[in-house]
Protein backbone atom coordinates (compact mmCIF):
# COMPACT_ATOMS: atom_id res chain seq x y z
CA UNK A 1 0.00 0.00 0.00
CA UNK A 2 2.85 2.41 0.84
CA UNK A 3 4.35 1.74 -2.59
CA UNK A 4 0.99 2.46 -4.22
CA UNK A 5 0.63 5.76 -2.33
CA UNK A 6 4.16 6.74 -3.22
CA UNK A 7 3.38 6.10 -6.88
CA UNK A 8 0.28 8.31 -6.71
CA UNK A 9 2.20 11.10 -4.96
CA UNK A 10 4.84 11.09 -7.70
CA UNK A 11 2.48 13.20 -9.83
CA UNK A 12 -0.62 15.40 -9.59
CA UNK A 13 -3.12 13.13 -7.81
CA UNK A 14 -5.88 15.77 -7.80
CA UNK A 15 -5.68 15.98 -11.57
CA UNK A 16 -5.85 12.18 -11.70
CA UNK A 17 -9.07 12.20 -9.65
CA UNK A 18 -10.59 14.89 -11.88
CA UNK A 19 -9.77 12.83 -14.96
CA UNK A 20 -11.37 9.76 -13.39
CA UNK A 21 -14.56 11.70 -12.66
CA UNK A 22 -14.60 13.18 -16.16
CA UNK A 23 -14.14 9.84 -17.88
CA UNK A 24 -16.66 8.20 -15.52
CA UNK A 25 -19.42 10.65 -16.41
CA UNK A 26 -18.43 10.64 -20.07
CA UNK A 27 -18.75 6.87 -20.08
CA UNK A 28 -22.13 7.11 -18.35
CA UNK A 29 -23.38 9.34 -21.15
CA UNK A 30 -21.68 7.20 -23.78
CA UNK A 31 -23.58 3.96 -23.07
CA UNK A 32 -26.81 5.72 -22.09
CA UNK A 33 -28.82 3.91 -24.78
CA UNK A 34 -27.55 0.45 -23.73
CA UNK A 35 -29.81 -0.36 -20.77
CA UNK A 36 -32.63 1.75 -22.26
CA UNK A 37 -32.58 -0.08 -25.61
CA UNK A 38 -35.27 -2.64 -24.61
CA UNK A 39 -37.61 0.23 -23.63
CA UNK A 40 -36.86 2.18 -26.82
CA UNK A 41 -37.25 -0.89 -29.05
CA UNK A 42 -40.64 -1.66 -27.56
CA UNK A 43 -41.94 1.89 -27.92
CA UNK A 44 -40.92 2.49 -31.55
CA UNK A 45 -40.93 -1.16 -32.74
CA UNK A 46 -37.30 -1.73 -33.73
CA UNK A 47 -35.97 -4.90 -35.35
CA UNK A 48 -32.98 -6.70 -33.74
CA UNK A 49 -30.63 -5.15 -36.32
CA UNK A 50 -32.05 -1.64 -35.78
CA UNK A 51 -31.77 -1.97 -31.99
CA UNK A 52 -28.16 -3.12 -32.34
CA UNK A 53 -27.35 -0.22 -34.67
CA UNK A 54 -28.87 2.27 -32.23
CA UNK A 55 -26.62 1.19 -29.35
CA UNK A 56 -23.62 0.85 -31.68
CA UNK A 57 -23.71 4.39 -33.13
CA UNK A 58 -22.45 6.11 -29.93
CA UNK A 59 -19.59 3.61 -29.78
CA UNK A 60 -18.53 4.31 -33.36
CA UNK A 61 -18.98 8.06 -32.95
CA UNK A 62 -16.60 8.02 -29.99
CA UNK A 63 -13.99 6.10 -31.96
CA UNK A 64 -14.06 8.58 -34.85
CA UNK A 65 -14.26 11.72 -32.72
CA UNK A 66 -11.47 10.68 -30.39
CA UNK A 67 -8.96 10.49 -33.26
CA UNK A 68 -9.52 14.15 -34.18
CA UNK A 69 -9.95 15.07 -30.51
CA UNK A 70 -6.56 13.48 -29.82
CA UNK A 71 -5.12 15.61 -32.60
CA UNK A 72 -6.72 18.74 -31.13
CA UNK A 73 -5.31 17.80 -27.71
CA UNK A 74 -1.82 18.17 -29.19
CA UNK A 75 -2.34 21.95 -29.44
CA UNK A 76 -5.12 22.92 -26.97
CA UNK A 77 -5.30 22.78 -23.17
CA UNK A 78 -7.07 19.55 -22.26
CA UNK A 79 -9.37 21.22 -19.75
CA UNK A 80 -10.99 23.34 -22.46
CA UNK A 81 -11.56 20.26 -24.57
CA UNK A 82 -13.07 18.46 -21.60
CA UNK A 83 -15.60 21.26 -21.08
CA UNK A 84 -16.50 21.17 -24.77
CA UNK A 85 -17.02 17.42 -24.60
CA UNK A 86 -19.16 17.67 -21.48
CA UNK A 87 -21.38 20.28 -23.13
CA UNK A 88 -21.92 18.17 -26.27
CA UNK A 89 -22.58 15.05 -24.20
CA UNK A 90 -25.46 16.78 -22.43
CA UNK A 91 -27.32 17.56 -25.69
CA UNK A 92 -29.19 14.21 -25.99
CA UNK A 93 -30.67 14.39 -22.49
CA UNK A 94 -31.72 18.01 -23.00
CA UNK A 95 -33.40 17.17 -26.32
CA UNK A 96 -35.18 14.09 -24.96
CA UNK A 97 -36.61 16.14 -22.08
CA UNK A 98 -38.45 18.40 -24.54
CA UNK A 99 -42.00 17.59 -25.76
CA UNK A 100 -40.66 16.59 -29.21
CA UNK A 101 -41.33 12.89 -29.89
CA UNK A 102 -38.06 11.36 -31.14
CA UNK A 103 -38.03 9.17 -34.25
CA UNK A 104 -35.39 6.59 -35.08
CA UNK A 105 -33.24 8.97 -37.15
CA UNK A 106 -33.24 11.62 -34.43
CA UNK A 107 -32.14 9.00 -31.91
CA UNK A 108 -29.27 8.04 -34.19
CA UNK A 109 -28.15 11.68 -34.37
CA UNK A 110 -28.36 11.96 -30.58
CA UNK A 111 -26.30 8.79 -30.39
CA UNK A 112 -23.51 10.59 -32.23
CA UNK A 113 -23.55 13.27 -29.52
CA UNK A 114 -23.40 10.58 -26.84
CA UNK A 115 -20.28 9.33 -28.56
CA UNK A 116 -18.47 12.53 -27.55
CA UNK A 117 -18.72 11.26 -23.97
CA UNK A 118 -16.75 8.18 -24.95
CA UNK A 119 -14.22 10.34 -26.77
CA UNK A 120 -13.29 11.78 -23.35
CA UNK A 121 -10.81 8.89 -23.33
CA UNK A 122 -8.51 10.89 -25.66
CA UNK A 123 -8.46 13.77 -23.17
CA UNK A 124 -8.68 12.21 -19.71
CA UNK A 125 -5.85 9.71 -20.11
CA UNK A 126 -3.12 12.02 -21.49
CA UNK A 127 -3.98 14.71 -18.92
CA UNK A 128 -3.78 12.16 -16.10
CA UNK A 129 -0.47 10.79 -17.31
CA UNK A 130 1.12 14.14 -18.15
CA UNK A 131 2.40 14.75 -14.61
CA UNK A 132 3.55 11.20 -13.83
CA UNK A 133 6.86 9.43 -14.63
CA UNK A 134 6.96 6.52 -17.13
CA UNK A 135 7.48 3.89 -14.42
CA UNK A 136 3.91 4.29 -13.10
CA UNK A 137 2.05 4.99 -16.35
CA UNK A 138 0.29 1.62 -16.32
CA UNK A 139 -1.15 2.22 -12.87
CA UNK A 140 -2.04 5.88 -13.49
CA UNK A 141 -3.68 5.33 -16.88
CA UNK A 142 -5.47 2.30 -15.49
CA UNK A 143 -6.90 4.36 -12.61
CA UNK A 144 -7.98 7.19 -14.91
CA UNK A 145 -9.59 4.77 -17.35
CA UNK A 146 -11.37 2.94 -14.53
CA UNK A 147 -13.86 5.72 -15.12
CA UNK A 148 -15.56 3.21 -17.40
CA UNK A 149 -17.29 2.22 -14.18
CA UNK A 150 -19.80 4.80 -15.43
CA UNK A 151 -21.51 1.91 -17.22
CA UNK A 152 -22.37 0.56 -13.76
CA UNK A 153 -24.46 3.66 -13.03
CA UNK A 154 -26.35 3.16 -16.28
CA UNK A 155 -27.16 -0.44 -15.48
CA UNK A 156 -28.21 0.15 -11.88
CA UNK A 157 -30.12 3.41 -12.28
CA UNK A 158 -31.65 3.79 -15.72
CA UNK A 159 -33.92 0.72 -16.07
CA UNK A 160 -35.63 1.44 -12.74
CA UNK A 161 -36.05 5.12 -13.60
CA UNK A 162 -37.38 4.19 -17.04
CA UNK A 163 -39.95 1.81 -15.52
CA UNK A 164 -41.20 4.54 -13.20
CA UNK A 165 -40.86 7.77 -15.18
CA UNK A 166 -40.35 6.69 -18.79
CA UNK A 167 -37.09 6.16 -20.65
CA UNK A 168 -36.85 9.74 -21.92
CA UNK A 169 -37.06 11.21 -18.43
CA UNK A 170 -34.53 8.65 -17.18
CA UNK A 171 -31.85 10.18 -19.40
CA UNK A 172 -31.88 13.31 -17.21
CA UNK A 173 -29.96 11.36 -14.56
CA UNK A 174 -26.73 12.01 -16.44
CA UNK A 175 -26.97 15.83 -16.31
CA UNK A 176 -25.91 16.40 -12.67
CA UNK A 177 -23.03 13.97 -13.18
CA UNK A 178 -21.80 15.94 -16.17
CA UNK A 179 -22.01 19.13 -14.11
CA UNK A 180 -19.88 17.48 -11.41
CA UNK A 181 -17.30 16.50 -14.01
CA UNK A 182 -17.12 20.05 -15.32
CA UNK A 183 -16.47 21.38 -11.82
CA UNK A 184 -13.77 18.77 -11.16
CA UNK A 185 -11.93 19.55 -14.37
CA UNK A 186 -12.06 23.30 -13.75
CA UNK A 187 -10.85 23.10 -10.16
CA UNK A 188 -8.39 20.21 -10.10
CA UNK A 189 -7.23 19.16 -13.55
CA UNK A 190 -3.89 20.36 -14.93
CA UNK A 191 -2.68 19.53 -18.42
CA UNK A 192 1.14 19.49 -18.32
CA UNK A 193 1.73 18.03 -21.78
CA UNK A 194 3.58 19.97 -24.48
CA UNK A 195 1.48 21.70 -27.15
CA UNK A 196 2.16 22.42 -30.82
CA UNK A 197 0.32 22.69 -34.14
CA UNK A 198 -2.53 24.69 -35.64
CA UNK A 199 -5.58 25.07 -33.38
CA UNK A 200 -7.84 26.25 -36.22
CA UNK A 201 -6.98 23.32 -38.47
CA UNK A 202 -7.33 20.76 -35.69
CA UNK A 203 -10.70 22.17 -34.62
CA UNK A 204 -11.94 22.19 -38.22
CA UNK A 205 -10.92 18.54 -38.49
CA UNK A 206 -12.93 17.67 -35.38
CA UNK A 207 -16.03 19.46 -36.69
CA UNK A 208 -15.71 17.82 -40.11
CA UNK A 209 -15.33 14.34 -38.64
CA UNK A 210 -18.34 14.72 -36.35
CA UNK A 211 -20.72 16.18 -38.93
CA UNK A 212 -19.50 13.80 -41.63
CA UNK A 213 -20.05 10.76 -39.43
CA UNK A 214 -23.54 11.93 -38.49
CA UNK A 215 -24.38 12.26 -42.18
CA UNK A 216 -23.02 8.77 -42.87
CA UNK A 217 -25.14 7.30 -40.07
CA UNK A 218 -28.28 8.82 -41.58
CA UNK A 219 -27.32 7.57 -45.05
CA UNK A 220 -26.95 4.03 -43.70
CA UNK A 221 -30.30 4.29 -41.92
CA UNK A 222 -31.95 5.49 -45.14
CA UNK A 223 -30.49 2.63 -47.19
CA UNK A 224 -28.24 4.82 -49.34
CA UNK A 225 -25.35 2.34 -48.94
CA UNK A 226 -27.39 -0.74 -49.83
CA UNK A 227 -29.04 -3.12 -47.40
CA UNK A 228 -29.06 -2.23 -43.73
CA UNK A 229 -26.58 -4.98 -42.86
CA UNK A 230 -24.19 -3.96 -45.64
CA UNK A 231 -24.35 -0.29 -44.70
CA UNK A 232 -23.69 -1.05 -41.03
CA UNK A 233 -20.64 -3.17 -41.84
CA UNK A 234 -19.23 -0.50 -44.18
CA UNK A 235 -19.85 2.44 -41.84
CA UNK A 236 -16.74 2.03 -39.60
CA UNK A 237 -14.47 1.88 -42.65
CA UNK A 238 -15.98 5.04 -44.12
CA UNK A 239 -15.90 6.80 -40.76
CA UNK A 240 -12.26 5.89 -40.18
CA UNK A 241 -11.29 7.16 -43.63
CA UNK A 242 -13.09 10.40 -42.83
CA UNK A 243 -11.21 10.84 -39.56
CA UNK A 244 -7.85 10.07 -41.17
CA UNK A 245 -8.54 12.46 -44.04
CA UNK A 246 -8.67 15.44 -41.68
CA UNK A 247 -5.54 14.54 -39.69
CA UNK A 248 -2.23 16.29 -40.46
CA UNK A 249 -0.18 14.08 -42.77
CA UNK A 250 2.79 13.97 -40.40
CA UNK A 251 0.68 12.14 -37.83
CA UNK A 252 -0.37 9.44 -40.27
CA UNK A 253 3.18 8.06 -40.30
CA UNK A 254 2.39 5.98 -37.21
CA UNK A 255 -0.07 3.96 -39.30
CA UNK A 256 2.87 2.58 -41.26
CA UNK A 257 4.12 0.87 -38.10
CA UNK A 258 3.21 -2.76 -37.48
CA UNK A 259 3.15 -2.25 -33.70
CA UNK A 260 0.38 0.31 -34.05
CA UNK A 261 -1.86 -2.06 -36.01
CA UNK A 262 -1.36 -4.96 -33.62
CA UNK A 263 -2.14 -2.81 -30.59
CA UNK A 264 -5.18 -1.43 -32.40
CA UNK A 265 -6.44 -4.98 -32.97
CA UNK A 266 -5.77 -5.92 -29.35
CA UNK A 267 -7.60 -2.87 -28.04
CA UNK A 268 -10.52 -3.41 -30.40
CA UNK A 269 -10.93 -6.76 -28.65
CA UNK A 270 -10.41 -5.69 -25.03
CA UNK A 271 -11.92 -2.22 -24.82
CA UNK A 272 -14.15 -2.83 -27.82
CA UNK A 273 -15.44 -5.93 -26.11
CA UNK A 274 -16.07 -4.02 -22.88
CA UNK A 275 -17.98 -1.11 -24.33
CA UNK A 276 -19.68 -3.13 -27.08
CA UNK A 277 -20.94 -5.76 -24.68
CA UNK A 278 -21.94 -3.11 -22.14
CA UNK A 279 -24.05 -1.50 -24.86
CA UNK A 280 -25.58 -4.79 -26.00
CA UNK A 281 -25.73 -7.13 -22.99
CA UNK A 282 -29.17 -5.91 -21.88
CA UNK A 283 -30.60 -6.82 -25.29
CA UNK A 284 -28.74 -10.15 -25.23
CA UNK A 285 -30.11 -11.09 -21.81
CA UNK A 286 -33.68 -10.09 -22.56
CA UNK A 287 -33.83 -11.82 -25.95
CA UNK A 288 -31.74 -14.93 -25.20
CA UNK A 289 -32.88 -15.65 -21.66
CA UNK A 290 -36.11 -13.68 -21.33
CA UNK A 291 -35.21 -11.90 -18.10
CA UNK A 292 -36.80 -8.55 -17.26
CA UNK A 293 -35.42 -5.24 -18.44
CA UNK A 294 -34.65 -4.12 -14.88
CA UNK A 295 -32.84 -7.33 -14.01
CA UNK A 296 -30.86 -7.23 -17.24
CA UNK A 297 -29.73 -3.72 -16.29
CA UNK A 298 -28.59 -4.93 -12.88
CA UNK A 299 -26.59 -7.75 -14.45
CA UNK A 300 -25.05 -5.23 -16.85
CA UNK A 301 -24.09 -3.06 -13.91
CA UNK A 302 -22.38 -5.90 -12.04
CA UNK A 303 -20.49 -7.04 -15.12
CA UNK A 304 -19.39 -3.51 -15.97
CA UNK A 305 -18.26 -2.96 -12.39
CA UNK A 306 -16.12 -6.09 -12.62
CA UNK A 307 -14.45 -4.98 -15.84
CA UNK A 308 -13.92 -1.42 -14.67
CA UNK A 309 -12.43 -2.29 -11.28
CA UNK A 310 -9.82 -4.70 -12.61
CA UNK A 311 -8.53 -2.26 -15.22
CA UNK A 312 -6.09 -0.57 -12.79
CA UNK A 313 -5.03 -4.06 -11.69
CA UNK A 314 -4.22 -4.86 -15.30
CA UNK A 315 -2.10 -1.72 -15.51
CA UNK A 316 -0.34 -2.52 -12.22
CA UNK A 317 0.42 -6.08 -13.35
CA UNK A 318 1.72 -4.71 -16.64
CA UNK A 319 4.02 -2.31 -14.77
CA UNK A 320 5.53 -5.34 -13.02
CA UNK A 321 5.75 -7.95 -15.80
CA UNK A 322 5.06 -5.88 -18.97
CA UNK A 323 1.83 -5.45 -20.87
CA UNK A 324 3.06 -7.98 -23.44
CA UNK A 325 3.01 -10.93 -21.05
CA UNK A 326 -0.26 -9.82 -19.47
CA UNK A 327 -1.94 -9.56 -22.88
CA UNK A 328 -0.99 -13.12 -23.83
CA UNK A 329 -3.00 -14.48 -20.91
CA UNK A 330 -5.89 -12.07 -21.44
CA UNK A 331 -6.33 -12.75 -25.16
CA UNK A 332 -6.30 -16.50 -24.57
CA UNK A 333 -9.04 -16.06 -21.96
CA UNK A 334 -11.18 -13.94 -24.31
CA UNK A 335 -10.84 -16.51 -27.10
CA UNK A 336 -11.81 -19.45 -24.89
CA UNK A 337 -14.80 -17.63 -23.34
CA UNK A 338 -16.17 -16.61 -26.76
CA UNK A 339 -15.69 -20.07 -28.22
CA UNK A 340 -17.30 -21.56 -25.12
CA UNK A 341 -20.37 -19.37 -25.60
CA UNK A 342 -20.55 -20.17 -29.33
CA UNK A 343 -20.24 -23.90 -28.75
CA UNK A 344 -22.45 -24.39 -25.71
CA UNK A 345 -24.94 -21.49 -25.78
CA UNK A 346 -25.23 -22.15 -22.04
CA UNK A 347 -28.06 -21.69 -19.58
CA UNK A 348 -28.53 -18.35 -17.82
CA UNK A 349 -26.14 -19.17 -14.96
CA UNK A 350 -23.49 -20.53 -17.34
CA UNK A 351 -23.95 -17.58 -19.69
CA UNK A 352 -23.45 -15.06 -16.90
CA UNK A 353 -20.34 -16.96 -15.75
CA UNK A 354 -18.84 -16.76 -19.24
CA UNK A 355 -19.80 -13.10 -19.55
CA UNK A 356 -18.12 -12.42 -16.19
CA UNK A 357 -14.97 -14.14 -17.49
CA UNK A 358 -15.05 -11.96 -20.59
CA UNK A 359 -15.45 -8.77 -18.56
CA UNK A 360 -12.60 -9.78 -16.26
CA UNK A 361 -10.33 -10.32 -19.27
CA UNK A 362 -11.55 -7.11 -20.92
CA UNK A 363 -10.68 -5.03 -17.86
CA UNK A 364 -7.25 -6.58 -17.32
CA UNK A 365 -6.49 -6.31 -21.03
CA UNK A 366 -7.46 -2.65 -21.19
CA UNK A 367 -5.01 -1.75 -18.44
CA UNK A 368 -2.24 -3.88 -19.95
CA UNK A 369 -2.66 -2.55 -23.49
CA UNK A 370 -2.40 1.11 -22.54
CA UNK A 371 0.57 0.51 -20.29
CA UNK A 372 2.47 -0.07 -23.53
CA UNK A 373 1.55 3.17 -25.30
CA UNK A 374 3.75 5.68 -23.37
CA UNK A 375 6.72 3.28 -23.67
CA UNK A 376 6.33 2.81 -27.41
CA UNK A 377 5.29 6.35 -28.45
CA UNK A 378 6.77 8.68 -25.85
CA UNK A 379 6.36 11.88 -27.86
CA UNK A 380 2.97 11.03 -29.38
CA UNK A 381 1.02 9.60 -26.46
CA UNK A 382 -1.98 11.90 -26.95
CA UNK A 383 -2.28 11.09 -30.63
CA UNK A 384 -1.79 7.34 -30.15
CA UNK A 385 -4.30 7.36 -27.30
CA UNK A 386 -6.82 8.70 -29.79
CA UNK A 387 -5.90 6.32 -32.63
CA UNK A 388 -5.71 3.14 -30.56
CA UNK A 389 -8.78 4.21 -28.61
CA UNK A 390 -10.57 4.68 -31.92
CA UNK A 391 -9.77 1.09 -32.84
CA UNK A 392 -11.32 0.06 -29.53
CA UNK A 393 -14.44 2.01 -30.41
CA UNK A 394 -14.67 0.39 -33.84
CA UNK A 395 -14.44 -3.02 -32.20
CA UNK A 396 -17.17 -1.91 -29.81
CA UNK A 397 -19.33 -0.87 -32.77
CA UNK A 398 -18.96 -4.17 -34.59
CA UNK A 399 -19.79 -6.31 -31.56
CA UNK A 400 -23.47 -5.28 -31.20
CA UNK A 401 -23.90 -4.96 -34.97
CA UNK A 402 -22.59 -8.47 -35.63
CA UNK A 403 -24.60 -9.85 -32.71
CA UNK A 404 -27.75 -8.19 -34.04
CA UNK A 405 -27.17 -9.45 -37.58
CA UNK A 406 -26.44 -12.98 -36.30
CA UNK A 407 -29.58 -12.99 -34.17
CA UNK A 408 -31.78 -11.66 -36.96
CA UNK A 409 -30.30 -13.93 -39.63
CA UNK A 410 -29.88 -17.21 -37.72
CA UNK A 411 -32.02 -16.83 -34.62
CA UNK A 412 -28.93 -17.40 -32.46
CA UNK A 413 -25.90 -15.51 -31.16
CA UNK A 414 -23.50 -18.40 -31.84
CA UNK A 415 -22.02 -16.95 -35.03
CA UNK A 416 -21.37 -13.60 -33.33
CA UNK A 417 -19.45 -15.16 -30.44
CA UNK A 418 -17.49 -17.38 -32.85
CA UNK A 419 -16.37 -14.35 -34.88
CA UNK A 420 -15.03 -12.51 -31.85
CA UNK A 421 -13.38 -15.66 -30.51
CA UNK A 422 -11.50 -16.02 -33.80
CA UNK A 423 -10.35 -12.37 -33.66
CA UNK A 424 -9.01 -12.86 -30.12
CA UNK A 425 -7.15 -15.99 -31.25
CA UNK A 426 -5.61 -14.04 -34.16
CA UNK A 427 -4.46 -11.25 -31.82
CA UNK A 428 -2.92 -13.84 -29.49
CA UNK A 429 -0.89 -15.32 -32.35
CA UNK A 430 0.34 -11.85 -33.43
CA UNK A 431 1.46 -10.89 -29.92
CA UNK A 432 3.25 -14.23 -29.53
CA UNK A 433 5.04 -13.55 -32.82
CA UNK A 434 6.17 -10.07 -31.71
CA UNK A 435 6.78 -10.94 -28.07
CA UNK A 436 10.59 -11.00 -28.08
CA UNK A 437 10.91 -7.74 -30.00
CA UNK A 438 8.30 -5.93 -27.88
CA UNK A 439 9.85 -6.96 -24.58
CA UNK A 440 12.94 -4.88 -25.42
CA UNK A 441 11.00 -1.64 -24.98
CA UNK A 442 7.96 -2.83 -23.00
CA UNK A 443 9.58 -4.32 -19.91
CA UNK A 444 9.79 -2.18 -16.77
CA UNK A 445 13.33 -0.82 -16.53
CA UNK A 446 14.30 -2.83 -13.46
CA UNK A 447 13.08 -6.00 -15.16
CA UNK A 448 14.60 -5.23 -18.55
CA UNK A 449 17.98 -4.73 -16.86
CA UNK A 450 17.84 -8.42 -16.00
CA UNK A 451 16.67 -9.49 -19.47
CA UNK A 452 18.84 -12.22 -20.87
CA UNK A 453 19.50 -11.68 -24.57
CA UNK A 454 20.45 -14.96 -26.28
CA UNK A 455 23.70 -14.94 -28.22
CA UNK A 456 24.58 -11.48 -26.88
CA UNK A 457 27.87 -10.60 -25.30
CA UNK A 458 28.42 -8.44 -22.28
CA UNK A 459 28.20 -5.00 -23.85
CA UNK A 460 24.77 -5.53 -25.36
CA UNK A 461 23.42 -7.38 -22.33
CA UNK A 462 24.46 -4.55 -20.05
CA UNK A 463 22.68 -2.00 -22.25
CA UNK A 464 19.44 -3.99 -22.53
CA UNK A 465 18.01 -2.35 -19.48
CA UNK A 466 18.41 1.17 -20.80
CA UNK A 467 17.09 0.86 -24.35
CA UNK A 468 14.87 3.87 -24.75
CA UNK A 469 13.94 3.86 -28.43
CA UNK A 470 11.07 1.62 -29.52
CA UNK A 471 12.86 1.11 -32.81
CA UNK A 472 15.84 -0.62 -31.17
CA UNK A 473 15.46 -4.38 -31.38
CA UNK A 474 17.16 -7.52 -30.24
CA UNK A 475 18.47 -8.02 -33.76
CA UNK A 476 20.16 -4.62 -33.74
CA UNK A 477 21.56 -5.38 -30.30
CA UNK A 478 23.17 -8.58 -31.51
CA UNK A 479 24.53 -6.80 -34.58
CA UNK A 480 26.21 -4.20 -32.36
CA UNK A 481 27.81 -6.95 -30.32
CA UNK A 482 29.26 -8.66 -33.35
CA UNK A 483 30.64 -5.32 -34.51
CA UNK A 484 32.22 -4.75 -31.12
Amino acid sequence: MSRLMASLRSGNWKSLIACFVYFDTGFTAWVLFGPLAPFIARQISLSPAQSAFLVAVPVLAASIVRVTLGNLFQCVDGRRLALLGITLSSVPSLVLLTPVTPGYDLLLVLGAFLGVGGASFAIALPIAGSSYPPRVQGLVLGLAAAGNVGAVLDGFLLPGLAERFGWRSATAAVLPLLALAAAAMLLWARDESAKSGSVARAFAGLAAAFTGLTALVLLVSGGALGSQERGQLLLPLLGALLALAVLPRKYLAVLAERDAWVLMLVYSITFGGFVGMSSYVSLLLTTQYGISKVHSGLVMGVLSFTGAMVRPVGGLIADRVSGVRALLVVLLGVAFANFGFATLMPSLSGGIALLATLYLCFGLGNGAAFQLVPHRWKEQTGLMTGIIGAAGGIGGFYLPVVMGIARQGTGSYQLGFAVFGALAALAFVLVVTLRERWLVWALPQDASARLEVPAASGKCARSAGVLSSPHESLTACRTNDRGA
